[in-house]
């Protein structure tokens, strides 16, 4: 509880936590002058308005506004009480808390913990079985026969279910689960009879874990014959296939560090990967890519290839996912694997090193792999039929911005179709006209100026000047000192006299400058974002006096405006109390007048 952890312990988990590095494990960051952009994780973008500093160890986002620091983004991104977020980047650094600080102190519903729990137990017991007991041999020449080694088996937690009925509900009712949380997690089946039975009993688990490395569900095949040859476990609030990837936990640092992530359809594809040295791979749960997951991806990489089976079914789910890839924002690529091989058999017939060289590093651009995808819709020797593919293939070219790539593939078609670079560009900028694209867009940095070059809001230059002013009190302690004396806390926004009412305070208990540490000392969720948003403006270096002065007296020169404009309006409203029409009139033209000479100088 809060009284068990100091200010100074949260002070130390905050600081053994770069936020560079924590905000880097969830969205691909690119370095961009003095901070850090990429695609805001809180709201759907395709351009960067994402922003994070290093200096300052805060983020904002430009486009919804959300800002914080570290804490605060662990909080949103999990959506963790302020307990959970410390626990996470005190156990992520090393920190010690102290025991007992934490309990109760969970978003997490207690039904969830409890099925979490569970699972964890259940892993390990089905590991253990598998790798030290006679009853898991079976499962466990599976494995090695495979050519699955122990130390993949022990990366992944593989397991064995023994083929007894009722092995797990009574292992984990000694451990006190009740039946009905057992049968809500998918470890157990309820029967007709209101009897239970083990899901999985008689078959390899592989443990499908979230991106916290927590097992979810476990995925698991028959080696007795059964069926389903495959069995996953059911849905929950816990477990939702759509929503995410396999091994994506072991995955997304050698995703973050390679910027290329490798996309597999099974489980045993992507542990055979995995143990052959592709490190970077991951998984649908034998399921078509959805939206949400192709947009995760696209949070962590710009490339994704796609390593399905190569036979039909394999290719029209790689040309699906594909264009839900592209849609999202990803440069797709296709893995050259050989005709009606997968993934798990190339690697165990030809080996790692073959596969990483011929498949993975050799795989195919996206317009390539669709030149072949629609070969098989045309008849290419009927003359009608290629030119209809010709036109197909411009029009998949006409949506490429790159005017290299573009010539690349019009080459390819003048060579192979006998047809002149001049008529397929023609053809190829008809295409573009309607689909509105007039000029080529070169191949632009995406963190683009308008993002970087961030322009403050339009505000009236008295809001501009409190502003300012509060962006460089929160970055220098003398700064605020001056302010304080020369005017205390009476800004004109509301907001901006809570800031430096806090900030006065922030700074006489003695603390240095530190913007995340101060957002730490506010309760106000509005509040936080907005010291955020203020922290982060451009701001030169060095601020004489003279320009603090003048900041200063914009923000005085309304309050005396906004003085003169509430007396004019108390002089209008008694001249009209005294029925002197006349007066008011002239007093409401005084009004406007001043008015319009405030929106001038503003």
């Amino acid at each position: 509880m809060l009284n068990r952890i100091s200010e100074e312990q949260i002070e130390e988990v905050r600081k053994s936590n770069d936020i560079v590095d924590v905000v880097g494990e969830y969205v691909q960051l690119k370095k961009q002058g003095r901070n850090y952009f990429g695609l805001c994780p809180f709201h759907g973008e395709k351009s960067p308005s994402f922003s994070v500093t290093q200096e300052k160890q805060i983020f904002h986002c430009f486009g919804c506004g959300k800002g914080g620091n570290v804490l605060t983004f662990i909080m949103e991104i999990e959506d963790f009480t302020f307990y959970e977020a410390l626990k996470l980047l005190a156990d992520r650094s090393g920190v010690n808390l102290p025991e007992g600080a934490f309990s109760n102190q969970t978003s997490v519903s207690e039904e969830n913990q409890n099925v979490l729990s569970a699972y964890e137990w259940v892993t390990k017991l089905y590991h253990h079985l598998l790798r030290f007991t006679k009853d898991g041999k079976e499962g466990y020449q599976y494995f090695k026969n495979r050519g699955i080694s122990d130390e993949t088996i022990g990366a992944f937690q593989l397991g064995f279910a023994p083929n007894a009925r009722n092995f797990t509900s009574e292992f984990l009712e000694k451990k006190g689960f009740h039946q009905q949380i057992l049968a809500k997690s998918g470890l157990i089946s309820l029967n007709q009879d209101n009897s239970v039975s083990d899901r999985f009993r008689g078959r390899v688990t592989i443990p499908i874990r979230n991106h916290l490395g927590k097992t979810i569900g476990f995925g698991a095949r028959t080696i007795t014959g059964q069926e389903p040859k495959y069995l996953n476990s059911s849905e929950s609030e816990l477990f939702q296939k759509g929503k995410i990837l396999y091994n994506f936990d072991l995955a997304k640092k050698h995703i973050r560090r390679q910027n290329e992530a490798v996309l597999f359809e099974g489980y045993m594809d992507v542990i055979s990967a995995y143990q052959a040295g592709v490190k970077n791979a991951v998984a649908t749960m034998g399921t078509s890519l959805t939206d949400f997951q192709a947009k995760l991806l696209r949070r962590y990489v710009d490339t994704v290839v796609l390593c399905y089976d190569a036979d039909s079914a394999g290719t029209e789910a790689t040309y699906k996912a594909a264009l839900l890839l592209r849609n999202a924002g990803c440069v797709v690529k296709a893995a050259n694997l050989r005709e009606n091989m997968d993934p798990d058999s190339f690697i165990q017939e030809y080996g790692g090193d073959v596969f990483q060289e011929e498949v993975i590093r050799s795989s195919k651009t996206f317009m390539s792999f669709y030149m072949q995808y629609i070969k098989k819709d045309y008849n290419l020797r009927n003359e009608g039929d290629r030119i209809q593919y010709i036109e197909e293939v411009l029009k998949q070219l006409a949506v490429i911005d790159s005017s290299v790539e573009r010539e690349y593939y019009m080459k390819e078609l003048s060579n192979e179709y006998n047809i002149s670079m001049d008529t397929l560009t023609e053809e190829l900028h008809g295409h573009r006209r309607k689909l509105g694209i007039h000029k080529d867009k070169r191949e632009e940095n995406r963190y683009t100026n308008r993002v970087t070059g961030f322009r403050p809001k339009l505000l009236p230059a008295y809001q501009n000047a409190e502003r300012t002013l509060l962006a460089h009190m929160l970055q220098d302690v003398s700064i605020t000192d001056k302010v304080q004396q020369e005017m205390g806390a009476s800004f004109n926004v509301d907001d901006h006299k809570v800031i430096a009412t806090h900030l006065y305070a922030f700074y006489e208990g003695n603390h240095q400058a530190d913007v995340s540490m101060f957002i730490e000392e506010l309760t106000d969720s509005g509040l936080k974002q907005l010291v955020t948003e203020i922290a982060m403006l451009p701001l030169t270096d060095n601020i004489s006096d003279g320009e603090i002065n003048d900041y200063i007296r914009v923000i005085r020169r309304e309050q005396s405006n906004m003085t003169d404009i509430k007396a004019l309006r108390e002089q209008q409203k008694l001249a009209e109390q005294q029925n002197d029409p006349i007066k008011a009139a002239k007093i409401a033209m005084q009004i406007i007048e001043l008015q319009k000479q405030l929106k001038h100088t503003n």
